[in-house]
């Protein structure tokens, strides 16, 4: 597979998750929301809009991440897949992931302690700040990889 091919796939793979995205928010996160509060008979009929829109203001950061993935992709397409610009991005997306992982958390703890989130609830969003710190730990890495993979190659492009 070629370059072009490569980052037309990227491209794909972005857009694609940019439309779950929209999905989750649109649709699955007020429709678990109502599931669970039918299933407490109103015990946290209080916390649904907070809840929701906190967890919509967790997933700006995600769209926002979208952008330099796009960036990165549009390089590969280039041939420029080892750059001091993709290196740049997936720092900003490691920074990203670590913000929203640690607002995601603080805002779940916060919001537990004001009697706002089920415990069940503050636990298992235990398993996406994971995620996300591994997102961010990867994101890193691949930053630090093709920044070196970038000096690299400045380095063979200037010996003869």
């Amino acid at each position: 597979m070629d370059q072009k091919k490569l980052a037309n796939w990227l491209k794909i793979i972005i857009v694609g998750v940019a439309l779950l995205g929209i999905l989750v928010c649109a649709v699955v996160l007020p429709s678990i929301g109502k599931m669970f509060m039918q299933h407490y008979d109103g015990e946290f009929d209080y916390a649904f809009w907070p809840d929701l829109i906190f967890l919509w203001v967790c997933m700006i950061p995600c769209f926002i991440a979208l952008l330099p993935a796009w960036r990165i992709s549009d390089n590969i397409g280039k041939d420029r897949a080892f750059s001091i610009e993709n290196a740049k991005c997936f720092k900003l997306i490691s920074i990203l992931a670590a913000a929203d992982s640690a607002f995601f958390f603080i805002g779940n703890i916060v919001l537990l302690f004001l009697w706002m989130n089920h415990g069940g609830f503050a636990l298992m969003s235990l398993v996406f700040v994971f995620i996300g710190i591994a997102v961010s730990v990867a994101a890193a890495v691949l930053s630090h990889l093709v920044g070196k993979a970038a000096q690299m190659q400045d380095e063979n492009d200037l010996t003869i």
